[in-house]
């Protein structure tokens, strides 16, 4: 029987080679077979603790081997894995305890335990019978939390099998992102469905090597890629940028290509890749980069280059192999070119959110997207724009909801509005609209600071514009449309 599970995909991959590597995290290198004996470990401190299939666990570690350990074990022992951005602030990761309804946290120190929820500093370790993978493709296996139209992000369901799906998909593409003799960049968050499932999924599938970072340095990763021979990279648009800076700064290429001489595969996702750094690249690095799409209710690829193997800039490709897309109109009717709603259908995709399935696929399968996109001569997709008012920031959603209620309760804050503008670094960057209170005064610094102190880095706003009103629609709600339809600047501003 075909394994399914990423823990059960650990066991096959110690049976058929027990003795290649399989992660490489800094001064720890273990084989297949050692990788698995600590998921076995790990399990067994599951159920010593009394945790039951089906309960959830949420796991806050960087990449690391810490970090697989926790997440397979509690996946072998049957448990749901809710992975939590190592950047939330307290009131961001108790929602996502409280919501999720989880049993335990697995942090990386001790800490305060958030809503009453117990934590464990490090993954559990036991030497008792380890639970039988369960194995099952209709099991839940994460909740992976993302921003929904209520402006609190939701937990995504995503099943064993929907995991699985996208692995087969992106593996029957040509040629494959990953092969069992890869040593593959795992530099992306692994809390992130991309990192996750595009990442150490597919090395799980392949049997190949993860060489593992806990956090993204230029300098060192370079490094990294030229020591390990590391011959696949999936990446991210800030990624690649932060590379060739660092080529800048050296005032010379020759890192660069040292590190990338290696390299099979190169691919790109989570935010769009400008031209000019795929262009760079190509002509600096010596090394095409393969640009795809995804969201994490598809588990999270959709389409990619690598399916038409017309790598070009500003393209995400086609869909890869068993899944399906279609651009649809404002009435829902299909249109051939575009511009149109992208849905998707295929079997990576989401059992809706939890905890009862809402907003997942309609009867016949499909999802929208919410996302513009075309198709050029050749047949690739192009994306065009969002149609929500949800700001993509490298690939992580910030609702404008969020970040304006907690603008909001600063106290020299009447109203607020939040809005993405294009960032070539990081695909979009949150900025505010902000009306001060009568006759209160205060700065850009200081709202930055005010976020700062309830939300993660990537949704603090990176400018503030002070305007005396704002635009309303009839109903009396802010219009954000409208605000991008006056343009910027929009009045006085505290630049950053």
């Amino acid at each position: 029987m075909t394994p399914t599970g990423l823990a059960a995909l650990v066991r096959a991959a110690a049976a058929e080679r027990p003795d290649a590597p399989a992660v490489v995290d800094d001064g720890t290198r273990l084989s297949w077979r050692e990788l698995d004996a600590l998921v076995d470990r790990a399990a067994a401190g599951y159920a010593a603790r009394g945790l039951a299939a089906g309960d959830r666990v949420a796991v806050q570690l960087p990449n690391g081997v810490d970090w697989l350990r926790a997440v397979l074990g509690a996946l072998r022992a049957g448990l749901v894995v809710v992975p939590v951005n190592t950047g939330y602030t307290d009131p961001e990761l108790e929602h996502l305890l409280t919501d999720s309804g989880a049993a335990l946290l697995v942090a990386a120190a001790d800490r305060p335990a958030p809503a009453g929820v117990p934590v464990l500093a490090g993954p559990p370790d036991d030497d008792g019978p380890a639970p039988e993978d369960p194995d099952d493709p209709a099991a839940l296996s994460f909740l992976s939390y993302t921003s929904g139209t209520t402006g609190r992000p939701r937990g995504a369901m995503l099943t064993a099998g929907a995991l699985r799906a996208n692995q087969e998909q992106c593996l029957a593409m040509q040629p494959p992102p990953v092969r069992p003799d890869d040593r593959v960049l795992l530099v992306l968050p692994l809390f992130h469905v991309y990192g996750l499932n595009a990442g150490f999924g597919l090395v799980a599938a392949t049997g190949a090597c993860a060489v593992l970072q806990p956090a993204f340095d230029p300098r060192a990763s370079l490094e990294v890629m030229e020591r390990e021979q590391v011959t696949a990279v999936p990446g991210a648009p800030p990624m690649y940028q932060a590379w060739l800076a660092v080529a800048d700064a050296a005032g010379s290429d020759a890192g660069l290509r040292r590190a990338f001489a290696a390299v099979r595969i190169a691919s790109s996702g989570a935010a769009p890749l400008p031209e000019e750094t795929w262009t760079a690249m190509r002509d600096r690095a010596a090394v095409r980069v393969w640009e795809g799409y995804g969201l994490t209710e598809a588990s999270p690829v959709v389409a990619s280059t690598l399916v038409t193997g017309r790598s070009k800039p500003a393209c995400i490709g086609g869909p890869v192999p068993g899944v399906e897309v279609a651009l649809r109109g404002a009435a829902g009717d299909v249109e051939e070119e575009g511009p149109g709603e992208l849905f998707v259908r295929g079997a990576n995709l989401f059992a809706g959110f939890w905890p009862d399935g809402a907003d997942g696929p309609d009867d016949d399968g499909w999802l929208a997207t919410g996302d513009l996109a075309y198709r050029d001569g050749d047949g690739d997709l192009h994306l065009v724009d969002r149609r929500s008012d949800l700001v993509l920031v490298s690939g992580f959603n910030v609702y404008p909801a969020e970040v304006e209620r907690v603008l909001d309760a600063h106290p020299a804050v009447a109203e607020s509005a939040v809005i993405g503008l294009p960032d070539a670094r990081t695909g979009a960057a949150v900025r505010a609209v902000v009306v001060p209170a009568p006759g209160a005064e205060v700065t850009a610094e200081e709202l930055r600071d005010h976020a700062a102190s309830a939300l993660a880095r990537y949704k603090v706003p990176t400018s503030i514009t002070f305007r005396p009103e704002l635009p309303h629609s009839l109903t009396g709600k802010v219009s954000r449309a409208r605000l991008r339809e006056l343009g910027l600047p929009l009045g006085e501003e505290d630049a950053p």
